[in-house]
């Protein structure tokens, strides 16, 4: 065999190995991840799972596993991982394999029971709305803590919290409790004890004073006067907890749009025209501002109010029944117009 001959096939052989090489290389360490994106890996998800997923971002998911599995990546960790276009299967398999995944800014508000809130979180981490509202009404929990189910909503702060897409049912709780403590800071504790409440008759009385009002700049008026009614030893007369007793005796989707004279004899203790002082428990999750209303009340000598006629979405407040008996005739009659009769 000629020295050429010899030199041609080496040449060749090179040529493969170099090609080979490469194409090894390439499918470790080149470009693999095609899109920006979001990968959401369960907790109970297994490798073929992960692969699956991956389908959308990757063009080859059998190059994915077979090199997952020569890193020894077997059992994915949970988490909500972040996909940047041009990674290489390798650096993606350090991602997932390092269980560095992005946070989550979770947020809620407004919720009027357990089962609603359970239901927002499941929509925003790997936790379902079972699992949540066990966790939520575990009774030992609620005892350890100061809580039971009527009560228990009140634990729960209306803000954005950063946390892990697949933080446990138990954990996102826990999370919850500790910004409750947080919440509650000295200068809170002094301004309820100031007013001669406790943490939770803050919340109650906050919670009618959401449910009062849609203006948030007339939240202090209307603590205000809720508290000047408090220490008169008045009923607090305050309509959000009649809709809350009817809604407990017809179910939440129940509507109610004009509380009716009959509503007001219902026998219940949230029913704060029959009874005076505050209900038992909160009626809805009060947010941070309605809170802080009562907390800082506005100070002045009204005991009525009324929806305003005037001003869509804000009272005529009074310091005599008959101004507001003037103001309520105007405002039924105004109703009773739009032919609203429940």
């Amino acid at each position: 065999m000629s020295k050429k001959i010899i030199l041609g096939i080496i040449a060749i052989v090179l040529a493969i190995a170099v090609i080979a090489g490469f194409s090894f290389y390439n499918k470790i360490f080149g470009n693999a991840v095609t899109k920006n994106g979001i990968l959401f890996i369960k907790s109970t998800d297994e490798l073929t799972d992960v692969k699956t997923k991956l389908a959308q971002f990757i063009d080859t998911p059998s190059n994915f596993e077979w090199i997952a599995k020569k890193k020894n990546y077997v059992n994915p960790k949970g988490g909500r991982y972040e996909l940047i276009e041009g990674m290489s299967l390798n650096d993606l398999i350090n991602l997932l394999r390092s269980g560095k995944q992005t946070p989550i800014k979770l947020s809620f508000n407004n919720q009027d029971t357990l089962e609603k809130l359970a239901g927002r979180i499941s929509k925003q981490i790997e936790a379902d709305s079972i699992s949540l509202l066990q966790v939520m009404k575990d009774p030992k929990f609620l005892e350890t803590n100061g809580f039971n189910e009527k009560s228990a909503l009140g634990m729960y702060v209306p803000n954005s919290y950063e946390l892990y897409w697949n933080t446990s049912a138990e954990k996102f709780r826990n999370r919850m409790l500790k910004e409750y403590k947080r919440f509650w800071n000295e200068k809170r504790v002094a301004k309820a004890k100031k007013l001669n409440l406790s943490k939770s008759e803050v919340l109650a009385l906050a919670s009618i004073v959401q449910k009062e009002t849609a203006q948030k700049s007339e939240r202090p008026i209307v603590a205000g006067l809720y508290l000047n009614r408090l220490k008169s030893n008045w009923p607090l007369q305050a309509d959000p907890t009649i809709i809350y007793c009817l809604k407990q005796l017809n179910g939440q989707d129940f509507v109610v749009k004009r509380v009716l004279n009959k509503d007001l004899v219902i026998d219940s203790p949230y029913n704060t025209y029959k009874n005076t002082g505050l209900p038992p428990t909160l009626i809805s999750m009060p947010d941070i501002s309605a809170i802080d209303a009562v907390l800082n009340y506005k100070k002045h000598n009204y005991y009525y109010m009324c929806a305003s006629i005037e001003k869509i979405g804000f009272h005529e407040f009074a310091n005599s029944l008959a101004q507001h008996n003037r103001n309520a005739a105007k405002y039924q009659k105004w109703i009773s117009q739009r032919g609203i009769n429940r």
